[in-house]
């Protein structure tokens, strides 16, 4: 019985993980198109509306474009760093997914399913720890190119992500002392019964951590790893074919992720706004509910990615300077100046 119920457990968990890479690489590949769509609308032109109705096509015939172009390794690279550096990128850009939970639990087959892949008390270290590693995949495609823009490029990226990580991590201790919890499903949970999503009750870490995750992510104001006026086409410059469209992809899985991240810390996760989901379930069924919760979380990372789109159309980039100036200078005095009013609040309050 126990060997039977491992099994079923495995079978559970590894179906989950198909459909989660699955999903996230489809919104992937149609995030591109909703990027060149909203590009187009702020800046008063059409946008891709070629391939397919409505250009719907248009990630499909980039995918077959990427993946027809010519394989090219640089003589004087190393090649297996060379391959190795997006392929690290993609990894650790997928694994945050193990531990966001995508909804609440569903009852299949006489089981009860839990939405999350694995459920670990330490879930907010695991992703810190697995985003660390993605420095590695640019740093290393930087450097095995053998190119000196590249390089830079590559430094650039490691630098402007090692120092806008100490802000985010010092912007979450002052949520985690509130919570008390490491625990990405405890998380929601606690603002599911008390009703209170945790953005209201730490609007600073909040717009601290959103910040840091623009930089995270390499996205406009903060690109500087792709400033094509000054290091061409940045640390990915000599790849070419699917080696590119990894490093290309993975920076959109990283936007879905941190938007999933957001939602799921500050906004409730898959909390339906205004509804008692407990309620909710014995009326309409617990399945019911938790495909209702799990669009609902899809509907706030839809929107995150959205905010994502509008800055980098609207604000400009960043001097490197300005940057390393805000998030030194500016970033970490105020998330720690947060941290030390929620220490003092929560002091406070358990006299």
């Amino acid at each position: 019985m126990i060997l039977a119920f491992d099994t079923l457990l495995f079978l559970e968990k590894f179906i989950l993980i198909v459909v989660v890479i699955l999903a996230a690489l489809g919104i992937a590949l149609y995030t591109t198109f909703a990027e060149r769509k909203v590009a187009g609308i702020i800046q008063d032109r059409r946008g891709p509306n070629r391939a397919g109705p409505f250009g719907l096509l248009q990630p499909l015939a980039d995918g077959i474009k990427m993946i027809m172009k010519e394989e090219i390794i640089p003589l004087t690279s190393n090649k297996w760093l060379f391959i190795l550096g997006p392929n690290l990128a993609m990894i650790t850009a997928m694994m945050t997914s193990a531990v966001i939970p995508w909804g609440n639990k569903v009852e299949l087959f006489g089981r009860v399913i839990d939405l999350q892949i694995a459920d670990i008390n330490i879930g907010v270290l695991y992703i810190f720890g697995v985003v660390s590693m993605g420095v590695y995949g640019i740093m290393i495609g930087g450097w095995a190119s053998n190119n000196k823009f590249s390089l830079l490029a590559a430094i650039r990226g490691a630098s402007q992500i090692i120092s806008y990580e100490l802000a985010m991590g010092l912007s979450l201790i002052a949520l985690l002392m509130y919570t008390g919890s490491l625990s990405m499903k405890t998380i929601v949970e606690q603002q599911m019964s008390t009703g209170v999503w945790n953005f209201f009750v730490q609007p600073l870490g909040f717009l601290l951590f959103i910040v840091c995750a623009f930089a995270e992510c390499n996205r406009t104001p903060f690109d500087l790893p792709e400033a094509e006026n000054e290091l061409n086409f940045g640390y990915h410059q000599e790849y070419s074919s699917m080696k590119l469209g990894f490093y290309l992809f993975a920076e959109y899985i990283n936007m879905i992720i941190s938007s999933a991240v957001m939602a799921t810390l500050y906004f409730g996760g898959y909390d339906i706004p205004f509804v008692n989901e407990a309620a909710l379930s014995a009326s309409w069924g617990v399945n019911i509910v938790a495909v209702l919760g799990t669009l609902t979380l899809l509907a706030k990372i839809v929107f995150f990615l959205f905010v994502f789109m509008w800055v980098r159309w609207t604000i400009p980039r960043f001097r490197y300077d300005q940057l390393m100036d805000l998030g030194w200078k500016k970033m970490i005095p105020l998330a720690l100046i947060n941290m030390l009013i929620t220490g003092a609040v929560i002091l406070w309050l358990n006299k």
